[in-house]
């Protein structure tokens, strides 16, 4: 929680964040989706897209538990909700929001090719914005599919 509220959420808090992401999909058609871990079948977070109003841009995002850090669940998730992003729903353009002390998921907007682009401030909180456009992206697909 320390990159996305500083602390547990209320019950209150909770339940206003649980019914935005089950909104965005109703208004957007498009959200974030539950990362199941197969061996144990735990939730472990959560792997999307988002762009609500006011938003800086089109957003992948990615939030898991500490415990599934470091098992290349993010970039696994990330890559295949980017892949959406530019294939199923025609983006041309695809941003991450992360702050900047947050070394874990700039690693892994990296991973996926992604470069700053400028900074922000967002819900009260300085984040730098990576981002990769469709052609950068389909360039980086087709290198990685001929090693």
């Amino acid at each position: 929680m320390k990159f996305l509220t500083g602390q547990p959420q209320t019950e209150i808090e909770a339940w206003k964040n649980m019914a935005a992401h089950i909104g965005h999909w109703y208004f957007r058609g498009y959200g974030t989706w539950a990362v199941e871990e197969k061996a144990s079948g735990r939730v472990v977070g959560r792997i999307g897209l988002m762009n609500p109003a006011g938003w800086p841009g089109f957003e992948c995002g990615w939030t898991l538990a500490r415990e599934s850090w470091g098992k290349g669940y993010a970039t696994e998730g990330a890559r295949r909700a980017m892949a959406y992003a530019f294939t199923e729903l025609n983006r041309d353009h695809v941003i991450s929001l992360i702050q900047p002390e947050n070394v874990n998921s700039i690693r892994v907007a990296e991973r996926l090719g992604e470069k700053v682009e400028g900074k922000t401030e967002l819900l009260g909180k300085q984040c730098l914005i990576y981002g990769i456009s469709r052609d950068v992206w389909r360039s980086s697909i087709t290198h990685e599919d001929s090693k």
